[in-house]
Formats: structure tokens, C-alpha cells, sequence
């Protein structure tokens, strides 16, 4: 039953959400449009974040697409040598994120019911991690010269991927780019099991009310419900079944659920950031800066939150009634992946046509 509950949410949420992104970014990486970036951004980039401009390609992606297909964007940069070790962890500190499918069509439209609770998560979402971004490009600034994983200098980028244009080689490149996206769900859809099975566990066995049990006399000061505490726990833990339980939490204001929730996408759980070591173990990029990077990019998230919630009047929700206890969690919006879909189709055609004009 547990491995069912984990499944589901693996098919319904998961799989549709993230593997035409998957694919996308394959495909995107056959052509110029990482070197474009690079040349075209590098004097944004360079200056507020201190990254190379290429670095541009994994912020947007990593905002389009959602965890964690920014980190596996720089581990191929650092791997490619398109960036330093210092920049490749400055680059990840910010740029994997959750996408918008998850955070408007999950979250939002499916278990909050609003879109204006989505657009505002999700807007709170890219505000912190800019300023994430910006904080951590005083990180390691006095490093060592740029150097490639075998030791060498860093050269300009270029890719063994490309190759002459003609129909049989498109069915390669796009059986490549399918089967490495496939391979990439299939690692998350494993976390996403495992860690659904051990929050289930926790739930059941009452140990995330004991382990919640310290932190009571903090909550009743706040006059916040005590629920809180263990969904928070199980968001830590694993983020898709966190935020479901809190947004399931009956309370008098709904922001308190909405900023605890943007706080939890922000960090994004402990499964997430398995998921992360997984990807980049094949370089040398280290984890630390990206787990404080996440336990920052959380409070920013919850503060901009508060803020919003607190100022602007379209965004105070606690204005509008809202029925908790009658949710249920419902799978992503259908329209929303549809623009999945549509996206991963214009990278294919922009693939075709880089290709037709650089060989053809």
C-alpha cells in the first residue's frame, strides 16, 4: 500500500511534470544556444552572480523545469568544463529550483484550489532564489585558476554531441536525449517511492507527533495549530507529500499554511537533495554550499511570502474562505502539461532548424 501511495505520485505528479523538461534540456544541449547564452548574458551573469554567461542557460532552465534538472544542467557544464568548481557550486546553490508545473498546477490549482496562491508561491520562489544567486557570488571569490576534472585548464566550451544533419542521426540524437531523460525520472522516481514509503512509516508508527512533541510550547506562543509540525517534518523530508499534508492542515488563516509551504519548496526536502549528490558524485563539485544554499533560498521564500501576503492586498488570501478539510490532492493540471508538451516540440523544431543551418 505504501509503495502504491508512492507510485501514484510518482505517475500523476512526477512523470509528466518533469520528463518533457528532461528531454528538452537534451535536445537543447545539441545546439549553439548554451554558446549564445554564454556570449549574449555573460555581462548580466558575470557581474551579479559571478558565474559565466553560459550559467544563464541552467538559471532558466532550472526555473522552467523544476528539481532537479538545474543541478544536472551543472553537473554537464562542470564536466564539459564550461565552468570552474567554484562557479559550478555557486551555479547549483541557485539554480535548481521547482518548476511552475509543480508548484501553479500541483500545489496551487490542486491542492490549494487558487492560482493566486501558485502564482504567488511560485513568484516568492524565483525572488529568493535570485537572491540566493546574489549572496552566494562572494562564495570562494579568491579560488584557484580554472581547471578541468582531469586536472588540465579549462578551454572553451565545446561538445562532442554535435554531429552531421540528416535523418538517421536526428533518430539518434533523439533516442539518446530520450533515453538519458528516462533514466534521470526513473533515479527520482526511486527516491520519490523510498522516501514516500518512510514518511508513511514515520506517520504511522506516531513518530513525526513524537519527534513534534519539543516544539508544542513554540507553536501555542504563535498561536499556530501543533499540525504543523509533523507535515512540516514530512515536507523535510520529502517535499510532494509535505506540502500535501500541510495544505490539508484545517486553520483559521490560510497564509500559515501557504508560507510554510514556501518554505518547503524553497528547500525542497531531503529526497531532493539525495537526488542532487546522486547527480553531481560524478564531478567534484561539493554539496555544502548547496544545502546552505537551500535552507536560504527557504526563508527568503517564507519571508517574501509573509511580506506579500501581508501588503498586497490581491495576495492576502486570508480575506477569502477556504475549506481545508474538504481537499484532496488531485493530480497536475492537464493544461499545464500540454505547455509541457508544446515546449519540448519548439526544442525539437529549434533543434532541426540549428542543425539544417550549420550543416545543411
Amino acid at each position: 500500500m505504501l509503495q502504491r501511495n508512492g507510485l501514484s505520485l510518482f505517475a500523476n505528479s512526477v512523470l509528466p511534470s518533469l520528463l518533457p523538461f528532461f528531454i528538452a534540456t537534451e535536445l537543447l544541449s545539441y545546439t549553439g544556444i548554451i554558446e549564445v547564452l554564454g556570449k549574449v548574458l555573460n555581462k548580466f551573469m558575470r557581474p551579479i552572480f559571478n558565474v559565466p554567461g553560459e550559467g544563464a542557460f541552467a538559471f532558466i532552465m532550472g526555473i522552467i523545469s523544476g528539481y532537479p534538472i538545474g543541478a544536472k544542467i551543472v553537473t554537464n557544464f562542470r564536466q564539459n568544463g564550461i565552468c570552474t568548481k567554484e562557479e559550478g557550486e555557486r551555479l547549483l546553490a541557485f539554480t535548481n529550483n521547482s518548476g511552475p508545473l509543480f508548484i501553479i498546477g500541483t500545489v496551487g490549482i490542486s491542492l490549494f484550489f487558487d492560482t493566486r496562491t501558485g502564482i504567488l508561491l511560485f513568484l516568492s520562489h524565483i525572488l529568493a532564489c535570485i537572491s540566493v544567486g546574489i549572496v552566494f557570488r562572494f562564495w570562494k571569490r579568491k579560488s584557484n585558476p580554472a581547471v578541468l576534472l582531469n586536472g588540465s585548464k579549462m578551454s572553451s566550451f565545446s561538445t562532442n554531441k554535435q554531429i552531421p544533419c540528416n535523418f538517421a542521426n536526428l533518430g539518434e540524437i533523439l533516442s539518446k536525449s530520450i533515453s538519458s531523460a528516462i533514466s534521470n525520472v526513473v533515479m527520482i522516481g526511486g527516491f520519490v517511492v523510498l522516501f514516500s514509503v518512510i514518511v508513511s512509516i514515520l506517520e504511522h508508527t506516531k513518530i513525526l507527533e513524537i519527534l513534534a512533541i519539543p516544539f508544542y510550547p513554540i507553536c501555542n506562543s504563535l498561536k499556530i495549530n501543533t499540525d504543523f509540525i509533523s507535515g512540516f517534518f514530512s515536507g523535510i523530508i520529502e517535499l510532494t507529500n509535505g506540502v500535501k499534508n500541510v495544505s490539508l492542515i484545517s486553520t483559521k488563516y490560510i497564509s500559515t499554511n501557504v508560507i510554510i509551504c514556501s518554505f518547503l519548496l524553497g528547500f525542497g526536502g531531503l529526497s531532493i537533495l539525495l537526488q542532487v549528490l546522486g547527480i553531481i558524485s560524478k564531478t567534484d563539485i561539493s554539496i555544502k554550499p548547496y544545502i546552505i544554499g537551500k535552507f536560504l533560498q527557504g526563508t527568503f521564500s517564507a519571508v517574501y511570502t509573509y511580506i506579500a501576503l501581508k501588503y498586497i492586498s490581491f495576495f492576502n488570501l486570508d480575506l477569502v474562505a477556504v475549506f481545508n478539510s474538504q481537499k484532496k490532492c488531485h493530480p497536475v493540471n492537464t493544461n499545464f502539461n500540454w505547455i509541457a508538451i508544446a515546449f519540448c516540440l519548439i526544442c525539437l523544431i529549434f533543434v532541426i532548424k540549428a542543425y539544417k543551418k550549420k550543416y545543411c
